[in-house]
């Protein structure tokens, strides 16, 4: 295949930015999730009722609920510290994560990829934490009478991400 050819597809395209220009191009990502990740939440809160689930189907529901833990409502009770903590942990974080996807080769288009899911969500708990004391979760899995804890745009963006990053680390060993 010409290169000329290779260029024409997306991927290949980022794989030929510079690292300066591809780190724009998640940093923009990361933004865009951001700004979907607070509207929903914004959405939620301006029509859900708290703790009132809106049933869309059998499986899934909409249920505005305030976590002022971590993940699954870690530490929800602990009586307040936990508040700083976390806001704490995701600011170092964010900020890691900023550099890190400057760093990285223009080439590692899945590590930024995931390292920009994972900045948004990140940014948007963070944002959360520090104008209301909580996190805005709405999104509600179910099996039965099985629930899974409800969470936001921004978790789902984490995890995705974690998954991602995962997943690379294996290929990356196996190409070693």
């Amino acid at each position: 295949m010409s290169s000329a050819r290779l260029l024409d597809r997306p991927f290949d395209r980022l794989l030929m930015m510079s690292r300066r220009t591809s780190a724009l191009v998640f940093y923009a990502l990361a933004s865009v999730l951001l700004a979907l990740d607070l509207w929903t939440k914004a959405l939620a809160t301006a029509h859900l009722n708290y703790a009132e689930p809106v049933v869309l189907t059998g499986f899934f529901n909409l249920t505005l609920l305030h976590n002022t833990g971590a993940a699954f409502s870690f530490l929800s009770t602990a009586g307040g510290w936990q508040h700083w903590l976390f806001g704490g942990v995701a600011s170092i974080m964010s900020v890691v994560l900023t550099v890190w996807i400057y760093r990285a080769p223009a080439s590692a288009v899945l590590v930024k990829f995931a390292l920009a899911l994972i900045l948004a969500g990140a940014l948007g708990n963070l944002w959360d934490r520090v104008t209301l004391g909580y996190v805005v979760d709405f999104i509600q899995w179910h099996y039965k009478d099985y629930y899974w804890p409800a969470f936001n745009i921004a978790d789902a963006a984490i995890s995705v991400g974690a998954v991602i990053m995962v997943i690379d680390s294996f290929r990356s060993s196996r190409r070693s």
